[in-house]
């Protein structure tokens, strides 16, 4: 089969890096926490349970979709992985970095003006940001939080390595990807409101405020590390590989995340 143009493979790129923050993080804005109206509150949000899980159907259900197109990396660290495990052309690593950094904004605009339209709503640390310190969900130092962001990334790169390999079962690929997401999430929100994606991070910083700006940085060079550390050391681990090539469309698996 041919590759899709880099065109092709850019609007599914966006498309499925939209959908990740947009579900993604809107599950923690608008579904988290929920109270209902009566005389006795009761909680009916989803919880952190329910956001992990979201995060996960978003990347798994965009691999599916679209993952055969674009390879389905949603996600700057990924690319950067999967581009020092030889798997992806570091050509077209800026053009893909890019598409998902600006498909991030846009759902991060796209989630401040719904949920304007509530009164009362307070965009100010209630944009689902990550963080460190005082804007840890749970008061976690710089330090511990970039050392759970790396290691999260790591294993979910490998993880994406390792699924799309073209010895594992075939098909099967996005199921790991996203059910590894799930628990990655279920480990780290209390400790940074889970990054382990750059542009997920970035979608929402700038709408947040409250200090997200200022520690972006973190969640752009954690997850980095610990992605290029998974695909500079998988082979090392796993030994050598028959792969998908993530960015290519080929006759045997290829969705990654």
């Amino acid at each position: 089969m041919l590759t899709p143009k880099l065109p092709a493979r850019l609007g599914a790129e966006f498309l499925g890096t939209f959908w990740l923050v947009f579900a993604g993080c809107g599950s923690a804005i608008f579904a988290a926490h929920f109270l209902s109206t009566d005389a006795t509150p009761v909680q009916l949000g989803i919880g952190f349970a329910g956001v992990a899980l979201a995060f996960g159907l978003t990347v798994l259900t965009m691999a599916y979709a679209v993952g055969h197109v674009s390879g389905g990396h949603f996600n700057p660290a990924v690319t950067l992985g999967v581009a020092m495990a030889k798997r992806f052309a570091w050509k077209d690593v800026p053009a893909y970095i890019g598409t998902q950094v600006v498909a991030g904004l846009v759902a991060g605009a796209a989630l401040l003006t719904i949920a304007s339209g509530k009164d009362g709503f307070d965009r100010i640390g209630h944009m689902a940001a990550n963080g460190y310190g005082a804007h840890s969900p749970g008061g976690y130092a710089l330090g511990a939080v970039f050392l759970a962001e790396a290691i999260l990334t790591a294993i979910f790169v490998y993880v994406i390595l390792g699924s799309t390999d073209g010895r594992a079962p075939a098909g099967f690929g996005p199921l790991a990807i996203g059910l590894c997401l799930t628990l990655i999430h279920l480990v780290s929100i209390p400790i940074s409101n889970t990054s382990v994606n750059p542009a997920r991070s970035t979608g929402v910083a700038f709408f947040n405020g409250d200090g997200a700006p200022g520690q972006l940085w973190l969640f752009w060079v954690a997850p980095i590390v610990g992605a290029l550390i998974a695909g500079a050391t998988y082979k090392m681990i796993a030994g050598a590989d028959e792969p998908a090539i993530m960015g290519e469309v080929k006759e045997h698996e290829h969705a990654a995340a």
